[in-house]
């Protein structure tokens, strides 16, 4: 199947964007890292990196990737422009190991390998966009009963990991963090998709900002973004603030008696965790649920035949494959030789004691 004219432009953005969050992955870590030798770490509750300039370097450099990712998904389906983001794991990891000595091993470059061929499969059999004329057509796609069934259990499932799990295996297992981290971040990307659409549709000379949806899309997709970017501290005025959005879910209420917005979970793990795993792990959990959540909402897959579906299934398998070798070969390349112990005859042990 040929490829678009706004498939390619989706394209590009797609690639642009990995190429800068990529980057930022090294960079922030890098601050964390240097945050870490003068204050409390962020994987130890600490806040010390909001001080650290190379952190804030990374945070806008994740900033300009976001915003051609967020153009991407205006003019490409979820199917094609999510699993892109496989690139920026290859770009963080091969960074990682030049610049912060995480080394890669072996397989850990076959998983690279293996991120690059399944996503050039899904690329050359994505889905055509879906010809939407109106924001009221995406809120109609929204309100259908599959689609809400599918928020609402995203939700429930997020509140679960944030009040029980949090707590208990949160500094042990980072796909607790990771997993609220992609949950929410499904239905992120649905209303990013919805305003990147009436976007579009206003600078091509149809004003949506006259329809009460385009305003309610903009308004989550900039709550999501302020949750994403501060975080509120348990303090005076600020308490009951935190602790109504702790009860609605949208916040965590930590040990450290801080209210976590949803990205700083992201950072803990990345601090906590190798890059070259965090990276991978959070791609294809976030990748798994937003294409799930776009076949729901968007039917992309309505238009394809059987042969197509089960070629783009191959495709995220392959990367699923290249993830788990990353994975489980993360600390084969930081591990030192060690030297074969020296054993002496009896004969020798007694030349030398007479």
């Amino acid at each position: 199947m040929g490829i678009s004219s706004d498939n390619v432009h989706g394209l590009v953005l797609a690639v642009s964007s990995s190429v800068f969050i990529g980057t930022s992955f090294i960079i922030k870590k890098k601050g964390l890292k240097k945050a870490g030798t003068t204050g409390t770490r962020a994987g130890s509750g600490g806040y010390s990196y909001l001080s650290e300039p190379w952190w804030w370097a990374g945070m806008l450099t994740m900033i300009v990737g976001e915003i051609a990712n967020f153009a991407a998904y205006a003019y490409a389906p979820a199917i094609l422009v999510t699993p892109l983001g496989a690139l920026s794991i290859i770009f963080s990891a091969v960074l990682a190991h030049f610049i912060l000595e995480e080394k890669l091993h072996i397989f850990g470059v076959l998983g690279c390998v293996l991120c690059v061929v399944g996503s050039t499969t899904i690329v050359l059999h994505a889905p055509q966009e879906r010809n939407i004329h109106s924001v009221k057509e995406v809120w109609q796609l929204a309100t259908e009963p599959g689609f809400i069934v599918y928020a609402c259990i995203v939700v429930l499932l997020a509140a679960v990991l944030m009040f029980r799990y949090v707590p208990r295996y949160g500094q042990t297992h980072m796909v607790v963090y990771i997993g609220i981290c992609s949950l929410m971040g499904s239905l992120t990307v649905m209303s990013v998709k919805a305003l990147g659409i009436g976007l579009k549709l206003t600078f091509s000379g149809m004003n949506q900002f006259i329809y009460f949806q385009t305003w309610f899309f903009t308004v989550v997709v900039a709550v999501c973004c302020l949750l994403q970017i501060n975080y509120l501290n348990k303090d005076k005025g600020l308490g009951k603030l935190c602790n109504l959005l702790k009860g609605s879910g949208i916040l965590i209420f930590s040990e450290q008696r801080h209210c976590e917005s949803i990205m700083h979970l992201v950072y803990w793990a990345l601090d906590t965790f190798n890059t070259a795993v965090v990276s991978p792990v959070y791609y294809v959990m976030f990748t798994s649920l937003t294409i799930l959540a776009s076949m729901i909402m968007f039917k992309d897959w309505d238009s394809q035949n059987a042969s197509q579906i089960a070629t783009e299934l191959c495709g995220f398998v392959t990367i699923l494959s290249g993830t788990f070798l990353l994975h489980k070969t993360k600390d084969m390349g930081n591990i030192t030789p060690m030297e074969p112990p020296v054993f002496s005859s009896p004969s020798h042990r007694s030349s030398n004691s007479g």
